[in-house]
């Protein structure tokens, strides 16, 4: 499995820490969309795509985000729970909140995913308005901002 193709969509605005979106191909037959470019307390690093996960109200049965005090649909009191799988850190709430749509399963599709994607970050990023082309092979849109639909709510995700 190899990156044929890196667009880079840099991000301007008031979040401070997501720095770019990215799209990724693989072997000219997969693409994976929103992936995100994050700045850490240790610096750079790669967030795969994710949905908020949500709960039905159980009287209604709307489907509202996790940790809702009240249905948006019925505005019935809902059911305060705790969700397993939550690591320990600054982030625990949103990480409960959230779960990936799509992830590398081994260390190494991972390491070689972030560099790459970290690589084009950099090269978008210095990349001055009026350079065409790059070197690496991958194509890098040099317009700026993401045009696509971000998956911040629970968006239908179409393959």
């Amino acid at each position: 499995m190899e990156i044929t193709e890196i667009k880079v969509f840099l991000k301007e605005g008031q979040d401070k820490k997501l720095k770019a979106y990215a799209t990724l191909t693989f072997d000219n037959s997969f693409v994976v969309r929103n992936v995100k470019v994050i700045e850490g307390n240790k610096g750079l690093f790669v967030a795969m795509p994710s949905r908020k996960i949500k709960d039905p109200c159980p009287k209604c049965g709307f489907r509202n985000v996790v940790r809702s005090k009240f249905c948006n649909q019925c505005g019935a009191s809902l059911p305060q729970t705790e969700h397993k799988h939550v690591e320990p850190g600054a982030d625990m709430a949103r990480q409960s909140e959230h779960k990936d749509i799509a992830h590398p399963i081994t260390a190494e599709c991972r390491e070689y995913i972030q560099k790459k994607v970290l690589d084009a970050y950099e090269s978008e990023r210095t990349k001055g308005p009026s350079a065409a082309g790059s070197s690496s092979g991958f194509s890098k849109p040099s317009t700026g901002q993401h045009q696509a639909s971000e998956v911040e709510e629970d968006n239908d995700i179409e393959l």
